[in-house]
């Protein structure tokens, strides 16, 4: 009989600490935002479409640090005789676990802890499990955070666990229903993406399966092509590319991602087995087309991200299969108005004749599918989608935890407005404290005076910031400054520093100098952008955010006296935070005061950088640099081609050993 249980889990844990007090108007780095290719004409790639700058209007989770606490974790399991799969709510709805209970055997890398870390569009990312993307390129933005869990049942009382939320930039609903029935070797995940809007938007969505690295691991896809990240996009056969089986992900040196070229009337399905012939499979009904392997490589930034991301000296080493709606991660696709796309996914153990696994590609394909077959068809897929229609738009039973309040400020918003409906099958619960003031202008036309904690990009919601400044806030510095960020979003940069200046003008603000000071950046006045996030920063000078931002942009305009001079004025909490002590430390390589770098790269054992960013070596280059000085001060030579930094300083993916 298959079981729901909604339970506490207790895992080492770091904390999230909240969220940036900044709006992200910084711009945003993506390693997925790579728009050169080297394509046929027939291929048909969306290449940078939907791509975004930045996280606008979601706050950055970026404040986390890397203790880890014994904490108990809110959980769903589901399972039956053959599976128990483990959710969390509280981190996207992240599949953290599924066991295989025949054989005994994890069928995902299930990270032993929870430990974030710079990966995703707001910042903080987790490794382990099945992660959902919906929405724009990149993990999104609910990857650690909490989603409107419920629970309901299919026609003959399956369980069903459904979780979901209202993305905010592409305002769009994605709801996951999840069950496992009674003799069922999979468990399933039936997806649908709600686009309520009267215009088009650009979407995405990839399902992410972190499996473990194993030495014969093949990974199986009825491919012959492959999209590859080797020099911006291009296309390489499958499976021997230069000499080299990338279908076994420890073959590949480096850090990569492979794209799988599924044909259109191919199986969509991919897997990874073990010598054996064992191990995940997932397929699922056509819409969902793409198929990837992302591998961390085996050079040292591969192994160190890899020791980053999970408990130190665990060894836990992954790679990761996914599948997308587009045939890359590089692309959305145009999604129509007022249309649901909906697919249906299939996890679960797979067995095979590992002697024909791991020998000619074609007759491993031919294993592989036959034997997928044998547990699930891909009319059966088609056969139970349609089945549960239904079941996707009936309101849930029960409650378990409510998401964002954002769902339900939009509903308030287009009932007051006469808008499209949408999804009146959820429920979004109540607006909350930070939907407050948003209600408040929708009701009244006008904002209270108060310090921000959230903003919102939304045309509808543009039109009624900028009538309130031309009408009961002419006056109010709140209101133009909520106008100036959402200016700077909207790449209206002469217009928001209008909006800004007056907002000062009304009143001294940190936040307002914080935007001017990115407006001078993009203005190409460096010295400027940086002198005025100084000042910013001296007026809230326990703000990590505005601290942090304040030192990177002073070493940017090369003040690095500067930066010294304000590090040191600074409180004991703040001075200990990693990427303030790695601003301190460049600003003293910069000077060349070798001995206080020194000091503090090596702080502890080495310095660690808790939100250092996927593919950002900087703590690697502030090692080249001291090197390079002590060298220079000894008179001997040093070379950057021979010189190999320490392992725990090293994070360069596109280095081998």
């Amino acid at each position: 009989m298959t079981t729901f249980e909604y339970k506490k889990m207790m895992i080492p844990t770091a904390d999230l600490n909240g969220e940036s007090s900044l709006p992200p108007i910084a711009g945003m780095v993506n390693v997925q935002y790579k728009t050169q290719t080297e394509l046929d004409e027939d291929d048909e790639l969306f290449i940078g479409y939907g791509f975004i700058h930045s996280s606008f209007p979601y706050r950055l989770q970026d404040m986390y640090d890397r203790e880890l606490k014994d904490t108990e974790i809110n959980t769903v399991v589901l399972e039956n005789e053959y599976l128990k799969a483990t959710f969390l709510p509280e981190y996207g709805g992240r599949l953290w676990s599924l066991y295989d209970k025949i054989n005994e055997k994890e069928l995902t890398f299930s990270n032993p802890v929870i430990r974030p870390c710079n990966l995703a569009i707001r910042n903080a990312w987790l490794s382990g499990g099945v992660e959902w993307n919906c929405g724009m390129v990149g993990h999104h933005p609910f990857t650690c955070s909490t989603l409107f869990t419920a629970k309901l049942k299919l026609a003959d009382g399956t369980p069903v666990l459904r979780m979901y939320e209202f993305e905010r930039i592409r305002r769009a609903v994605y709801q996951m229903d999840f069950f496992l029935p009674d003799g069922s070797k999979v468990l399933f995940a039936r997806m649908r993406i709600v686009n309520p809007n009267s215009e088009v938007v650009p979407m995405y969505w990839w399902s992410n399966i972190a499996i473990p690295e194993i030495k014969k691991g093949r990974v199986i896809a009825s491919v012959n092509d492959t999209y590859s990240s080797r020099r911006g996009v291009i296309k390489v056969p499958v499976p021997i590319c230069e000499g080299v089986d990338i279908t076994y992900p420890v073959n590949n040196p480096s850090a990569i991602d492979f794209f799988w070229k599924i044909p259109p009337e191919k199986r969509k399905y991919i897997c990874q087995l073990d010598e054996n012939g064992y191990g995940l499979f997932q397929t699922s009904t056509k819409r969902l087309k793409g198929r990837k392997l992302f591998v961390w490589g085996q050079g040292p930034g591969g192994d160190r991200w890899q020791e980053f991301l999970t408990k130190d000296d665990s060894g836990g080493r992954y790679a990761e299969i996914q599948a997308g709606l587009a045939h890359t991660q590089y692309e959305c696709l145009p999604m129509p108005p007022k249309t649901a796309w909906e697919w249906l996914e299939a996890y679960g153990a797979l067995q095979t004749d590992g002697s024909k696994i791991h020998g000619d590609w074609e007759v491993a394909k031919a294993e592989t599918e036959t034997r997928i077959d044998n547990i699930i068809t891909d009319e059966k897929l088609a056969e139970i989608l349609k089945e549960t229609h239904e079941m996707a738009i009936t309101p849930a039973d029960e409650m378990i935890m409510c998401g964002s309040g954002w769902g339900a400020l939009e509903i308030y918003r287009r009932n007051k407005q006469k808008d499209l409906p949408m999804c009146p099958h959820l429920d979004f619960g109540k607006v909350q404290e930070q939907q407050i003031q948003w209600k408040a202008l929708l009701d009244n036309g006008y904002f209270s005076d108060t310090e921000p904690d959230s903003w919102i990009l939304q045309t509808e919601w543009t039109a009624m910031i900028e009538a309130a400044c031309n009408g009961a806030d002419e006056y109010n510095w709140y209101a133009w400054l909520q106008l100036g960020m959402t200016y700077i979003a909207l790449n209206r940069i002469k217009d928001a520093k209008n909006a800004l200046e007056r907002s000062m003008n009304l009143k001294q603000s940190c936040w307002s100098l914080y935007g001017l000071a990115h407006i001078a950046r993009m203005e190409g006045n460096g010295k400027k952008a940086a002198l005025t996030a100084l000042k910013a920063a001296l007026m809230k000078i326990d703000d990590i955010s505005l601290v942090k931002e304040a030192v990177r942009m002073l070493n940017d305009a090369g003040l690095y006296n500067s930066v010294i001079d304000f590090v040191g004025t600074l409180p004991e909490n703040v001075k200990k935070v990693g990427r303030i002590k790695l601003g301190l430390a460049f600003a003293y390589a910069r000077t060349e005061n070798i001995a206080d770098a020194e000091k503090l790269i090596y702080d502890g054992g080495v310095i660690v950088i808790p939100d250092i960013r996927e593919g950002e070596i900087s703590v690697t280059e502030l090692w080249y640099i001291i090197e390079e000085l002590k060298a220079k001060r000894d008179g001997r030579e040093f070379s950057r081609e021979t010189a190999k930094p320490p392992a725990s300083l090293d994070f360069r993916m596109g280095a081998v050993k």
